[in-house]
């Protein structure tokens, strides 16, 4: 039994139920394979056995008062995985799916992510079970305040630096943000995401969908080829999805899906992008009020989804961006995208790929962007606020979309690189991880057994 295999073996006997935690670290230590049969200075220094394992793990009661009066109560976790590179950096997520598996997911995947992006940050992730959906201003603010109550013991410009994700974005890191100046009577960057008035930087909105495009046109390029005139898949209609809309246009491409909970829009002239920000920034509604403002567009509910697919990925294109969550795109979809001619997926969400989709992919070899690689731009842009906040300066909205490009490119060489090495060049899951994981295994050999 190898390294990799052994480790995993343990794990999964450890931890049977987390499946998330286990699909993600199926996937990393899969591709490290190579690497670790190579060099035995990680096996010796247990470099697996204390990566799988996170720093320290932390939930705690979540207690807030609704508008009517009654009591409610929530779970909330801080996972901090590891340090070895910089302060704990990974985003909070409000959403009723956030577990302690979940969470252990994200935060795993954060530490290769932020490592492949060569600013100083570890890997940390964190949430709750609370969904602020259909709450009112003061229900999420209350649930806020309360969260902080007990997040900021844990956190830090120096230690840990929460930011937004699923369920969180400006308004809860104002509140979030607020309840902890009022407990500790400081002005920290310890947040990212914050409101341009006071410590946000430009570009962080846009940046998880801006990168995804970057690097998938990074990766075309690196074909000889590029995203103009290309027709684009983009499943999700948050931050990530609206954005990776505008910058395809950007660069010459139309992008004609957005999807949500409740179903997906295909809109065969493309994306209107100021009505879906309108619906989904400002109004906050379905996707089926687009349908009713567009002739071009159809609806497709979700009752309506072919049973084990989603429909985003039967709509015929030449390259997809599966931006809404885990496990969205599996083998049935990810066999339609290939046989209707897509030469290309750049992921926009953490893991919305299952392991069978990927296989497909990497065994097509059309240009695949992993999650890890592909989506780092919303972090990487993190990590310019704290560099910003720690300066006391600010940069336009074009030198930090250039520096995010500039990461972007600078990640996917990285990876493409990294995975020349072991004559795979389009296997950018091999290359992203093992750059990734380089970075980190040294740094912690350096630092000792700590």
């Amino acid at each position: 039994m190898s390294y990799t295999q052994r480790i995993l073996a343990e794990v999964s006997n450890k931890y049977p139920h987390q499946v998330f935690f286990l699909q993600a670290l199926k996937e990393i230590l899969h591709s490290l394979e190579p690497e670790l049969t190579k060099n035995k200075i990680y096996e010796e220094h247990s470099i697996l056995e204390r990566l799988v394992i996170p720093e320290r793990s932390i939930s705690f009661r979540v207690p807030w008062v609704d508008d009517s009066g009654k009591v409610q109560v929530n779970t909330g976790y801080r996972i901090e995985f590891n340090s070895a590179l910089g302060p704990y950096k990974g985003g909070l997520r409000f959403h009723p799916s956030v577990n302690e598996d979940i969470i252990k997911f994200l935060g795993f995947e954060q530490i290769l992510k932020n490592s492949l992006t060569t600013l100083a940050m570890g890997g940390g992730k964190g949430g709750s079970d609370f969904d602020p959906k259909e709450k009112s201003e003061n229900e999420v603010m209350r649930f806020c305040q309360s969260f902080m109550n007990e997040l900021y013991r844990h956190i830090g410009e120096r230690s840990d630096v929460p930011a937004g994700d699923i369920g969180v974005g400006a308004r809860e890191i104002g509140y979030l943000f607020g309840q902890y100046k009022k407990l500790t009577n400081r002005f920290d960057g310890v947040l990212t995401g914050k409101g341009l008035r006071w410590g946000g930087s430009l570009v962080r909105k846009e940046a998880t969908g801006y990168g995804s495009v970057y690097f998938a046109q990074a990766m075309l390029e690196g074909k000889g080829d590029s995203l103009e005139g290309k027709i684009a898949c983009v499943s999700g209609s948050g931050n990530v999805a609206i954005y990776t809309i505008e910058k395809l246009y950007a660069l010459g491409a139309k992008p004609v899906t957005a999807s949500d909970s409740k179903g997906m829009i295909y809109d065969c002239e493309g994306i209107e992008l100021g009505l879906l920000k309108e619906l989904k920034e400002v109004q906050r509604v379905s996707l089926s009020e687009y349908a009713k403002m567009r002739p071009s567009a159809k609806y497709i509910p979700i009752e309506e989804y072919t049973k084990g697919r989603n429909e985003v990925w039967s709509i015929p294109c030449d390259v997809a961006f599966p931006s809404a969550t885990q496990n969205e795109l599996n083998g049935a979809d990810a066999k339609v995208l290939l046989e209707n001619g897509c030469i290309c997926v750049s992921e926009g969400a953490n893991m919305p790929s299952t392991l069978e989709a990927i296989d497909q992919f990497i065994q097509a070899r059309i240009c695949y962007g992993p999650a890890k690689a592909s989506n780092a731009g919303g972090v990487a842009t993190s990590g310019l606020e704290m560099s910003q906040n720690a300066s006391m300066h600010s940069w336009s909205f074009d030198e930090v979309d250039e520096k995010l490009r500039g990461i972007m490119r600078g990640i996917y060489e990285n990876a493409s690189q990294t995975a020349e090495e072991f004559a795979e060049r389009d296997n950018l899951v091999l290359g992203a991880n093992i750059a990734g994981f380089r970075k980190v295994a040294m740094a912690m050999i350096e630092q000792g057994v700590v």
